[in-house]
């Protein structure tokens, strides 16, 4: 007779639940530059808080003024913010990136002291202003002239009030201002032209003129 053999079914096992795989966590920094390139105002104020030492050390370690090094730690942070949008982290890391703005901000710091260091070293080299009484036509002649810069462009009128009332030469204003010499001619011309041409419409007649517009020097 055959044999019948029977198979039984393999114990019962318990279930266990599946887990599912989860992807690390970013790092805290990649997680932080991210927020911040989103516009996460948190993530500004740790950005800041984490970073500030390091941007305020390296303007500090260059610029004398402890004024200076805290007004540009502020303007880095603020280049930043309003630039973040080009902040790429394949580039480089977000404290590298807050250095390089903040390197160029000293930069731009030592330049702007430069130009006012020149500024007042010209001041001091002007001559003394011959004193005069007190002529009714040339009160009348510098309100004239006032009047006719107020409507020029900005460029053109600081041209000719600091050659006009300074009494300054076109060297000397590029020297103060801090632009080409080429640029403060171009200016100057432009704006006695535009003088010139009012002047005739009104029939007003200018004054003598001053050293800055009597030609290059």
């Amino acid at each position: 007779m055959p044999v019948r053999v029977t198979v039984g079914h393999a114990p019962h096992q318990a279930s266990r639940p599946v887990t599912a795989v989860q992807e690390p966590d970013p790092p805290p920094e990649v997680e932080l530059a991210a927020r911040f390139r989103a516009g996460d105002e948190l993530a500004l104020r740790e950005v800041y808080d984490r970073y500030g030492r390091a941007v305020f050390h390296l303007a500090s370690s260059t610029l004398a003024n402890r004024s200076d090094a805290e007004d540009v730690t502020q303007a880095t942070f603020v280049a930043a913010w309003l630039g973040r949008d080009t902040f790429d982290p394949a580039k480089g890391s977000l404290i590298g990136w807050l250095l390089g703005i903040g390197r160029r901000k000293v930069i731009d710091r030592l330049r702007a002291s430069a130009r006012e260091t020149r500024v007042v070293e010209t001041v001091k080299q002007l001559p003394d202003a011959a004193p005069t009484g007190t002529n009714p036509d040339t009160v009348v002649d510098r309100l004239v002239v006032a009047d006719e810069l107020a409507r020029l462009p900005a460029d053109q009128r600081r041209m000719l009030e600091l050659a006009f009332f300074d009494d300054l030469t076109h060297q000397q204003i590029s020297t103060m201002t801090g632009v080409p010499l080429g640029t403060v001619k171009s200016h100057i011309r432009r704006g006695m032209q535009s003088l010139k041409r009012r002047w005739e419409v009104d029939g007003a007649a200018p004054g003598p003129r001053p050293a800055g517009l009597s030609g290059a020097r």
